[in-house]
């Protein structure tokens, strides 16, 4: 069944109430859509896509700003049977180029104003458009010309309806396929966990481009047919005005540790909100216990990933125990298996696998590496670290591999060290995250150079702002003769991470 089907059934005695609520602020102007002025204009901008060529299966690539058209561009894409994938705004044209020739994309759907940036990486598309708030950009405009495509393709739970790419430690991105079934399995199970109800408003204050701001968030909103209020990002005291009338939000550590830095947020703040969650990146302790003084709430975590969506939650109701990630969504089989194969005792780390309908099929194009990551019998390697207790909670103890978690984005070193690497004056580099008091991990590099360090620090990060999204960039570099090595020659990130631990200060 096509997901937006099941989104359209939901909605179907709702269709004249809000569904996007956009409040008036310094940098966009008040909007409100209903649930179906949102599936019209669906209709109209998946007539624009058709009418440019576009046909089932084809792959649609956006990097847009948040705002109500770029919601009702994905669910135009699940309409006529494309494939969707969002990119990080922050993506540079070499990025993106990548991923336009690796999807093999038919069309790009951009911001406006950055087409001649991108049009080198554009010649891989038979079409590019574009688009921005308040119905600009040349697809609206294409929109306005042609019928709208107003049935709803017919998809089997098995066919691709979006990808998302994530990085590896070998420095290529890969693209993560979700079928329709995946999505609806995860979107459901989390509507049914976190105990959605009639009248909940979420406040989302996530970007679109990412799991957890466009599924996570908005599929529980549309499965529950609830007004969401659709900020462009995060700040403080509209958060906070905005909280007054929300029931649930979802967010990451930073923005938690955000509002907790402002003295005048507290309790008065959350008086109708009933579920705070959070995820994409660990919670430290502190922070939970934090907030739940100031507020009396008890965030609840949960943890998934780019290829499987939601795996686990602590509970709606029931204990919620900071540091743990809580026990497997509705049709998620969880395993903790140690190095040999072999279960792991109750409370001794392993390496956790997950089988289920949330899990994606693969990756695009990579079939070694996605049998690489499964099993015999279809469970999935995850890379993480964690044990469970004996009720079957989960606690993560970290990754198996490098990547960071900066800001609730994931960050592979081996990406930013093949660019530093290829700067003049390098010999090698080994990027780590370090604690950070915001971010969770900040991204630092260290370099191996017998170079001014003045001179290399600018050029490293002109290269870094050439190649890299912004929040890739290393936020210090560390100028050293060598690296140090293990007796295999083993670069030692763990020594790197240890000694400079407190760089940041306090986590």
């Amino acid at each position: 069944m096509n997901l937006l089907q099941l989104f359209i059934d939901r909605a179907a005695d709702h269709l004249d109430q809000p569904c996007l609520t956009v409040p008036a602020s310094s940098a966009v102007p008040a909007e409100q859509i209903t649930f179906g002025q949102l599936f019209d204009r669906s209709a109209q901008l998946s007539g624009a896509l058709v009418a440019g060529g576009a046909a089932v299966g084809d792959r649609v690539v956006a990097q847009v700003d948040k705002f109500p058209d770029a919601f009702a561009l994905y669910l135009a894409c699940l309409r006529a049977g494309l494939v969707y994938v969002p990119l990080n705004t922050a993506y540079t044209p070499s990025e993106v180029a990548f991923f336009l020739t690796d999807a093999g994309a038919h069309t790009l759907v951009c911001r406006p104003g950055t087409e001649d940036s991108l049009a080198d990486a554009a010649a891989a598309v038979a079409v590019v458009h574009t688009l921005g708030a308040a119905h600009s950009g040349s697809l609206p405009r294409r929109a306005a010309e042609v019928d709208p495509f107003v049935g709803v393709t017919d998809r089997s739970d098995d066919d691709l309806a979006c990808m998302l790419y994530t990085s590896g430690t070998t420095g290529r991105s890969k693209g993560a396929m979700l079928t329709h079934r995946n999505l609806a399995a995860n979107g459901q199970a989390l509507h049914q966990v976190w105990a959605f109800e009639p009248a909940d408003v979420l406040l989302h204050i996530l970007p679109i481009f990412h799991v957890h701001g466009l599924f996570v968030a908005l599929h529980c909103a549309l499965l529950n047919a609830s007004e969401v209020i659709f900020l462009p990002g995060f700040d403080v005291p509209t958060v906070r005005r905005e909280l007054l009338r929300s029931t649930v939000m979802m967010g990451v550590p930073t923005h938690y540790t955000r509002l907790l830095d402002d003295p005048a947020f507290g309790a008065a703040d959350c008086a109708n909100v009933r579920l705070f969650t959070s995820g994409s990146a660990p919670m430290t302790e502190q922070v939970f216990n934090q907030f739940t003084e100031r507020t009396g709430h008890r965030i609840c975590e949960r943890y998934g990933m780019t290829e499987t969506g939601i795996l686990t939650s602590n509970p709606y109701d029931g204990e919620r125990v900071a540091g743990t990630v809580g026990y497997p969504l509705p049709g998620v089989e969880l395993k903790v298996l140690t190095e040999d194969g072999t279960p792991a005792a109750v409370g001794e780390n392993g390496m956790v696998w997950v089988r289920g309908e949330h899990v994606g099929p693969g990756y695009w194009q990579l079939p070694e590496k996605t049998a690489e990551e499964r099993s015999d019998d279809g469970f999935f390697r995850t890379g993480d670290v964690g044990c469970l207790d004996s009720t079957g909670r989960l606690t993560l103890a970290g990754r198996a591999g490098d990547m960071i978690i900066s800001g609730g984005y994931n960050v592979y070193p081996k990406e930013i060290e093949l660019v530093l690497d290829e700067t003049p004056g390098v010999v090698e580099s080994a990027v780590v995250g370090l604690p950070h008091p915001d971010f969770g991990e900040g991204v630092v590099a260290f370099v191996a150079t017998d170079h001014d360090d003045t001179a290399l620090t600018a050029a490293l990060e002109a290269a870094c702002s050439e190649h890299l999204a912004r929040f890739k960039h290393p936020k210090h570099y560390f100028f050293v003769d060598a690296l140090p090595r293990n007796a295999m020659g083993k670069v030692q990130k763990a020594q790197l991470r240890a000694e400079h631990a407190g760089h940041f200060g306090p986590s």
